[in-house]
């Protein structure tokens, strides 16, 4: 196999490579052609396996075999020949036979490259940060959660049922007097007054008694699944049980068995800790996501668009992964948010072209800082995620390169790289109207908000 020429395209960043596999090569591939489809290949009068490539070319056409053996051949063919042009090759976009036979092959690939990346800014992007701190509603919020948290349920025998209860009910849906999917339950929990049912429907088990077996009369929204939307339904349903919370009192006893704090002043603020610790988190995401977005405004590269088809692709792989984990297929997905693969693609595909130019963009910074990775963190690395996946270290070693994973670190080094270089201020929080007087005044102050 040779590599004959290699041509920049007016497409940006497409090359086109002639490629020719001699005569030699094109014979070794169509004797392992024929080998694989020996026991396959049925000639009236000759029993399968016992038919040789001569009699298969003569009954079928000499050029029979020919796509099988390009296949065999075709990978390594182009590899070859992108190694030998030294190109770093992101994607094919297309590929073309111009002769084939005994002579052997010649053939056209065009590939797409990686883009050269030029970053106008890379340090000192600006961001805002929200102040942190917690009011005392979001303390009163968080208690209100631990008092609900550690409530006794308690069975209800003295009374019907009231909303803020959870009932124990069988239920059956009819629609013309006609049971539909997914409109039976038995033994189902439901607190009334959570809204979690069709509107209506918990309304009408308050007043009832354990034992008592009634209908429910309810009118779907016009928004539910199209079968059902704006259809009225009759619900049978039994009440088998009522139960009701009983929540503690919020004393320092309380504090120690549900916080482990010794006051109830230590665990609101052991509580107030754990809001800011929340909000700090929310915050970092924050900025990484505005300096993102900035480094991605900076970015000057002309993208193929195969890199954004492939971000494209590992998107619906992962999202299918995902849904598989809980049960459902893409296509169902698909199907219930009533849109093709086409309109998913197109609607993710604003967000995978700037999840290639940040990909792109923080690949450049590794090169222009120098950034590397060092062999103690590459091994760290792999153990951390051998425990995450629950496998030997040596078998995710298999699984992931070290170069690839070597890469990823770096990319990730050159993200930590931008956020610690990047300007954050703190924003300030809108002030109450003032009266005229004091507001012109408080204009004539410097307006700096608190950096980082």
């Amino acid at each position: 196999m040779s590599l004959k020429s290699s041509t920049k395209a007016e497409e940006p960043n497409l090359y086109s490579l002639d490629i020719a596999i001699d005569a030699e090569t094109f014979e070794g591939a169509l004797k392992k052609a024929f080998a694989k489809l020996k026991n396959r290949i049925n000639i009236p009068g000759f029993r399968k396996g016992k038919v040789t490539r001569k009699m298969a070319e003569a009954f079928y056409g000499k050029n029979f075999l020919y796509e099988d053996a390009l296949d065999l051949l075709y990978s390594t063919a182009v590899e070859d020949a992108i190694k030998e042009a030294g190109l770093d090759v992101v994607g094919t976009k297309s590929a073309d036979v111009k002769e084939i036979g005994e002579n052997g092959v010649q053939l056209t690939v065009e590939v797409y490259v990686r883009p050269d990346v030029e970053i106008k800014a890379y340090k000192e992007l600006k961001a805002t940060k929200k102040k942190v701190e917690a009011t005392e509603e979001e303390i009163d919020e968080k208690v209100h959660e631990l008092v609900h948290r550690n409530a006794r349920i308690i069975a209800v025998e003295d009374r019907p049922a009231a909303e803020g209860d959870t009932t124990v009910i069988d239920f059956e849906g009819f629609v013309d007097g006609e049971a539909f999917d997914g409109g039976k339950g038995e033994e189902y929990e439901l607190k009334l007054g959570s809204g979690s049912f069709i509107p209506g429907f918990e309304d009408q088990i308050v007043g009832h008694n354990p034992g008592d077996e009634f209908d429910v009369n309810v009118t779907f929204p016009e928004e539910y699944t199209p079968e059902l939307a704006g259809k009225a339904a009759v619900f049978k349903v039994k009440l088998h049980e009522i139960k009701h919370e009983e929540l503690p009192e919020v004393d320092d006893e309380f504090a120690q068995d549900a916080a482990d704090c010794d006051t109830v002043e230590a665990m609101r603020k052991s509580l107030a800790d754990e809001i800011k610790a929340q909000k700090e988190a929310q915050n970092e995401r924050e900025i990484r996501e505005q300096v993102f977005e900035k480094l991605i405004e900076n970015v000057v590269a002309d993208i193929p668009p195969v890199m954004t088809d492939a971000e494209l692709d590992s998107r619906i792989r992962d999202i299918d992964y995902r849904l598989s984990a809980q049960g459902m297929s893409f296509e169902a997905y698909l199907q219930y948010m009533g849109m093709s693969v086409e309109d998913y693609r197109e609607q993710q595909r604003e967000d995978a072209e700037k999840a290639v130019k940040l990909r792109l963009a923080l690949e450049k910074i590794v090169e222009l800082e120098g950034l590397e990775v060092a062999d103690e963190e590459l091994e760290a690395e792999y153990e951390k995620l051998a425990a995450q996946y629950q496998m030997e270290l040596d078998k995710i070693k298999g699984i992931i390169t070290a170069e690839s994973l070597k890469k990823d670190l770096s990319v990730q080094k050159a993200s930590d790289f931008v956020r610690e270089n990047a300007k954050v201020t703190t924003a300030r929080k809108p002030r109450a109207a003032k009266p005229k007087a004091e507001a012109e005044a408080a204009d004539a102050e410097p307006k700096a908000e608190t950096e980082e």
